[in-house]
């Protein structure tokens, strides 16, 4: 597998009927140029203030931010533009903070979307930090703010079947987020193996199932409305995957049932969110009958 010639590919779509708006509406914040600006790595990600920019340079923060609506993951404040996105991000990333150290590390964020959790993660002084994601609004909304973080994060619009093929290794990579998009998770965990140096680990979240059995939830159509659901697995059946891929050392960080403090309708975001997700009677269940999303949090090893 050729990835030069596949980056090549789909940067393409940046002339697509359908993204070439919102790469030249992007083009165009392009145009303000700002140096040594205000950065808050908190929960909130924060880049500037008010009085940084002119009256003509905040219309055009505004109208591109509003061009790349839905805002999934976030928040951001972009010269004091809150851009209040569908997910609480800061949510997940301050759960699993305490369980990582990537100073000095070569990390990769597999399914980055906008790259909010990468913007977090400078504050730790990776060696390099690159995102994986087949998105071009992601891509775009990632390179609007990158471009007054003016960071050295590398956005490649590549997926996980991707990794193993990439021209180096991972001392550390998260996946959250995306092992339940996969039809075969646990030739997607393979391919986060093959993605690691020696002794590397990696961090992922996914739907569950409760349950001792080491069983999967296979569901038929829709999973909370959600089309491209494959396998939600017991927690048995998950490490399983993990050590079939060749993951050792699994470790069980949280388990959380996801609210609408976390994720919910805003202006940024989308016209439905999880209230519309949920059986309007028992919020214990999805629209289709289902249990309602919980997530488990693991970290594993790589067996040597």
């Amino acid at each position: 597998m050729n990835i030069e010639e596949i980056k090549k590919e789909k940067i393409k779509c940046l002339e697509w009927k359908n993204v070439k708006p919102w790469y030249e509406q992007v083009k165009k914040s392009f145009n303000i140029q700002k140096d040594n600006l205000f950065v808050d790595y908190s929960d909130w990600f924060t880049i500037g203030e008010k009085q940084d920019l002119t009256k003509e340079e905040h219309e055009v923060i505004l109208e591109t931010a509003k061009k790349l609506i839905p805002w999934r993951k976030g928040p951001f404040n972009l010269f004091g533009l809150k851009i209040d996105s569908e997910w609480q991000s800061n949510i997940k990333y301050n759960l699993i903070r305490p369980h990582f150290n990537l100073k000095d590390k070569v990390v990769a964020d597999i399914g980055c979307n906008n790259g909010y959790y990468m913007f977090r993660m400078l504050e730790d002084k990776p060696k390099r930090l690159i995102g994986f994601d087949p998105s071009a609004l992601t891509m775009l909304q990632f390179e609007f703010i990158n471009h007054f973080v003016k960071s050295d994060i590398i956005y490649e619009k590549l997926g996980v079947e991707h990794l193993e093929y990439y021209n180096h290794t991972f001392d550390f990579i998260f996946m959250l987020g995306v092992l339940y998009h996969r039809a075969d998770p646990v030739g997607c965990l393979k391919s986060l193996a093959k993605g690691l140096n020696k002794n590397g680990e990696i961090l992922i979240d996914t739907f569950m199932i409760d349950g001792e059995e080491e069983v999967a939830l296979t569901p038929n159509g829709r999973y909370s409305k959600i089309p491209n659901i494959y396998f939600i697995p017991t927690i048995p059946a998950l490490k399983n995957w993990l050590n079939r891929a060749g993951f050792e050392d699994i470790e069980v960080i949280a388990i959380t049932t996801t609210t609408s403090e976390e994720q919910r309708k805003t202006k940024w975001s989308f016209d439905q969110s999880l209230e519309d997700f949920l059986d309007k009677d028992d919020k214990t269940k999805t629209v289709e009958g289902y249990p309602a999303p919980k997530r488990v949090y693991i970290k594993a090893k790589k067996k040597n």
